[in-house]
Formats: structure tokens, C-alpha cells, sequence
């Protein structure tokens, strides 16, 4: 690790300004990521500055930036136990262990490939529920009005309908910190107008004496230097797991888009599985030192990326503006107003909503629109923890019906010359015939049922053939299969006809006499293929096309 970490002089210059961009606009990004989670807003600046760095030192990809993200900060806040008055900041604390934890056992026993199983509905459908939550969930702060309700929807629709609650001077300021950004944005100052529109905004509250204008100050907000560590709370332990594994999911799956889309300065993609190590090193640090949860920060890493980083020392010098504004401007943190915060997340939230995904996905099929809406509809109604938990649950549902409907049967054929043509079986199996059938697709359990349906229906004018299954490409085989087979094979016995099964799997021919197939149908009925592709099952033809002549 230490050669990865060594002085690049040759990008020591490109790489110091990026990261003295990064730096200097993670300090509002992680006090505002800290408001949207609903914890102080010191735990997100804190998680942000020991993320970035632990995340640079550990993780595969050298432009991933680890800080916290809107999805993670939304899930966080959804967990009661962290906005407990009396513990919640060490609840927190630990959530954030918990999640390091979880990352780190994903990354050792490398699960990269499980995010796979993860559709695109379910993801669309909560980042883009996530998007209008962040705005839904900040009208408090950029209007001064806290109104009543049990969901982020309901408050959202009490706010509209109550004009004559709103503090006009505070949504004054979240608003022309909106329309400063978008400016600033096409200026010059680029990236940096967020933090240059929070600060004017800021002051100008002061200068107008708007005084009843919150500010972080009156949340009792304090930078007072540096993390210092802190020790986890084990009584909380059990009512966060469930919490830190959604925060992990969360975090992998963008994590992982930033693993696939960033190239290292060498040329090669980052290893995913060790990315998850990396990122969760950097909870484990960040949860000690006093840091909400963090994960791969797709904005952060693809601004690290544009403001011209060449390796990985640029988060790590971000990291090190950070320490010099914490101790520099730390005392000034304070007097930021919390509707210039809001209006910042409100904007960030607003471009977490991207439509031209849901239009995809709602044009890709019934099915996945219906997947997409439901995992919308319950992240908007329900806490987020568990919302990321239905989503995987239904992705895990949707590849299943996927796989099992998925099965077809081919019949082949061979013409003059030996080639093979391949149709669709025939309905009821004639008599006397051979007839050859490859399955494609999945064949285990919820396959079993379809796959049967598929097979020719065996009558009493259905005797003297063969059907002749080839299973290669097939490594394993569960009992429910297994058992269609049986069913099958005995059918096609009672007729007068047969099975035969060409594999070219040990595991499988093993399956077939651990489970009586072999005895069913005969040891002469199962053949053994080989490397050369084809050759077995034409053997087989050829002996059941002997079989069939002499009946």
C-alpha cells in the first residue's frame, strides 16, 4: 500500500488543484449532507474528511472519492436511533462501524458480482424516489416551516397548503442560493459557485439583520477543531443491523458504478470487490472519529475527475484543505444559514431526479415498469431502510421469474449433409420417430414446471420413439428437475418408447444415479459426451434410430 501512496511528482501540480476544489467544496457538501440525514451537521463534515482520506488510502479505484451521499443520507435519516437525544450521535457513530464492518466482509469474500442480481427498474426506481425525497425533506429548512404529518409527502403537501406559515426571509435566502449556484455554475467559478453562493447568501442574512434567519449556530452546531475518537455503543448494536446492511447495499451498488466507469491512470478498472474494502475502511474510520456513513460519491469522484486529477493523491490533498478550513474557519461554520443549506440539498435532490431513466424504464415492458413503480412508490412511503431491502428482494424475485420463464425447448434435426436444423418440438410425440431436444435457459426449480410444459405430450400414439435430451453446457441439476425426468421417462416407458440423455457433465451424471435416472431408464441410455461438440448425441441418434427400425 505504501508504493500505491508514494509522491507522484510528475501530477503533483494537476492533482493539488483538484483537490483543493474538492476540498474546499466538501466542507458545505458535508455540513448539508450531515442536515439531510437529520444528525449534526458536524458528523457529515467529519465523515467527509476522514472518508476522503481513508477511502484514497484503501480503495482499487485511484479517482473514487468516499464521502457521504444523498441516498445513504436519507436512509440514515429514517433510523430512530440516531436522533435519539440522549445517545443518538454514538448510535450513529457505530451505524457507521456496522456499516464499515459489512462493506468489509463484502470486499474480503469479493460478493462484487452479487450487486448483478440488482435490476435496473429497482435502482431507477429508488435513486429517482430518492431524488424527490431530498426535496421533499428540506421544505422545513428552506421555508422556516416545520409542518405536521407521518411521511416526508404528507408534510410536503401540509407546506403548500399553509402560505401564512412560511418564513418569507428564509425562503428568500434558499432561493437566491438556488438561482447563485445555477449562476455561478456558468461563470468562471464553476463547481465552486456552491460554496461561494452559501457564503454570500449567509452573510447577506446577516448584513439585512434578518436575525430570525436559522442558522447552524442555533442548532447548537460548533466546529470546534478536529475529530477526536470516540467509542461505539454495543447496546445499540442489534437495532442497527438492518440499517447498516441497507446503508452497504446503498453504498456498494454506487460504489460500484464509479468502480466501472472510472479507468485508473495505469489503463485498468478498479477491482470492485476491493472497493468495497476501501470503502468500508473508511466507515470503520469515520464511525471512530466521530463521521456518519459513508460510500463512493458518484458527483464527488467525477468532479475530483474534471477539476484534472491525475492519481490518487488528489482526495488526499482535499482531505488536507479540509483539515486547514476546520481549523482555520471552523469558528465561522456556524453563522451558515440553514436555508442556503437546504436550497443547496434541494438542488442537489433535483438532479438526482432523472427522467430520461424513468421514461427508459417505463418503456422497457410491463413488468419492469410495474417493479420500477413499486419500488418508487414504497421509498416514498416507507422508511428508507426497508425500502432498500424490498428492492433487493425484488430484484431477487424478478431475476427468478426471469430464469424460470425463460425456458425453451428446440427440437434438432439433421438434414442430408449431417448439419443440424433446429424447430419447435412437436405438441404430442408422434410414433416411431426419434426425436431430439435441447433445452436453453434455466433449468433449476421454478424452471422445472415450465420446462416440463414444453416437453411433447406422450399418448398412445407415441410408441416405439425416443426422445433423446441433451443437457450439455449443464453442470448441475436440482431434484425438482430431476423428478420431471422420472415422470417423464416412465410416461414414455408405459407407451412402449424411451429416454436418453447425453451429458457431458460428471456432476451431472453422477445427479443421474444418485437419483435412480440412471437405473429408470438404463445405464445404456445415458451417454457420456465429450469435447468434441455434437459427436455424442449424433451417436445416440444414430442408436436410436437403430432401436426404432427394429421395432
Amino acid at each position: 500500500m505504501t508504493g500505491r501512496l508514494r509522491l507522484r511528482r510528475e501530477s503533483l501540480r494537476d492533482d493539488a488543484v483538484a483537490g483543493l476544489v474538492l476540498g474546499v467544496q466538501s466542507v458545505p457538501d458535508g455540513l448539508a449532507t450531515g442536515l439531510l440525514a437529520g444528525v449534526s451537521p458536524v458528523a457529515g463534515l467529519y465523515g467527509y474528511l476522514v472518508g476522503t482520506i481513508a477511502g484514497a488510502a484503501a480503495a482499487s479505484s485511484a479517482f473514487m472519492v468516499v464521502q457521504g451521499t444523498g441516498a445513504m443520507a436519507m436512509v440514515i435519516a429514517d433510523v430512530p436511533e440516531v436522533h435519539d437525544p440522549g445517545d443518538g450521535a454514538r448510535a450513529l457513530f457505530t451505524l457507521s462501524i456496522l456499516t464499515g464492518i459489512a462493506m468489509l466482509a463484502a470486499g474480503l469474500l469479493r460478493l462484487g458480482t452479487v450487486l448483478r442480481f440488482v435490476s435496473n427498474a429497482v435502482m431507477v426506481g429508488f435513486i429517482n424516489a430518492v431524488g424527490v425525497n431530498i426535496v421533499l425533506g428540506q421544505l422545513a429548512n428552506l421555508t422556516g416551516y416545520a409542518a405536521g404529518g407521518s411521511n416526508r409527502v404528507i408534510r410536503a403537501v401540509n407546506t403548500v397548503l399553509s402560505p401564512g406559515q412560511l418564513h418569507w426571509a428564509s425562503l428568500g435566502v434558499g432561493l437566491a442560493t438556488i438561482a447563485l449556484i445555477l449562476l455561478l455554475e456558468r461563470t468562471r467559478v464553476g463547481t465552486l459557485g456552491l460554496v461561494v453562493a452559501v457564503i454570500v447568501t449567509s452573510g447577506a442574512a446577516v448584513a439585512f439583520g434578518w436575525s430570525d434567519v436559522a442558522t447552524l449556530n442555533d442548532l447548537g452546531v460548533a466546529v470546534d477543531g478536529l475529530p477526536t475518537p470516540v467509542w461505539p455503543s454495543v447496546a445499540a448494536v442489534p437495532a442497527l443491523i438492518v440499517p447498516a446492511l441497507s446503508l452497504t447495499f446503498v453504498a456498494l451498488v454506487q460504489g460500484a458504478g464509479i468502480s466501472a466507469n472510472f479507468v485508473n491512470p495505469d489503463g485498468t478498472y478498479p477491482d470492485a470487490s476491493r472497493d468495497f474494502v476501501g470503502q468500508g475502511a473508511a466507515n470503520v474510520a469515520s464511525g471512530l472519529l466521530q463521521g456518519m456513513p459513508v460510500g463512493g460519491s458518484l458527483s464527488a469522484s467525477a468532479l475530483n475527475k474534471a477539476a484534472g486529477a491525475r492519481s490518487r493523491q488528489a482526495p488526499l490533498i482535499a482531505g488536507l484543505v479540509m483539515v486547514v478550513v476546520i481549523v482555520a474557519f471552523g469558528g465561522a461554520i456556524g453563522h451558515i444559514a440553514m436555508p442556503a443549506l437546504a436550497g443547496l440539498l434541494i438542488l442537489i435532490g433535483v438532479r438526482t431526479i432523472k427522467p430520461a431513466d424513468l421514461q427508459s424504464v417505463w418503456r422497457t415492458g410491463t413488468v419492469q415498469k410495474a417493479v420500477m413503480l413499486v419500488t418508487f412508490v414504497l421509498t416514498m412511503l416507507i422508511p428508507l431502510q426497508y425500502a432498500v431491502l424490498v428492492g433487493v428482494g425484488l430484484s431477487v424475485v424478478l431475476y427468478v421469474i426471469r430464469q424460470s420463464n425463460g425456458v425453451t425447448v428446440r427440437r434438432w434435426s439433421y438434414d442430408d449433409e449431417g448439419h443440424v436444423i433446429e424447430a419447435e418440438p412437436p405438441q404430442e410425440l408422434p410414433q416411431g420417430e426419434v426425436v431430439v431436444l435441447q433445452p436453453y435457459g434455466s433449468l433449476f426449480f421454478a424452471a422445472a414446471p415450465v420446462f416440463e410444459a414444453a416437453l411433447p405430450a406422450v399418448g398412445e400414439a407415441s410408441r416405439h420413439s425416443v426422445v433423446i435430451l441433451r443437457l450439455r453446457g449443464r453442470s448441475d441439476l436440482g431434484t425438482t428437475f430431476m423428478d420431471v425426468v422420472r415422470r417423464y421417462a416412465l410416461s414414455l416407458q408405459e407407451v412402449g418408447s424411451k429416454l436418453v440423455i447425453v451429458s457431458d457433465s460428471d456432476r451431472i451424471l453422477e445427479q443421474l444415479e444418485v437419483t435412480d435416472i440412471t437405473a429408470t431408464i438404463g445405464s445404456e441410455n445415458v451417454y457420456a459426451g465429450n469435447e468434441r461438440v455434437g459427436t455424442t448425441v449424433l451417436r445416440a441418434y444414430e442408436d436410436a434410430a437403430r432401436w426404432v427400425s427394429e421395432r
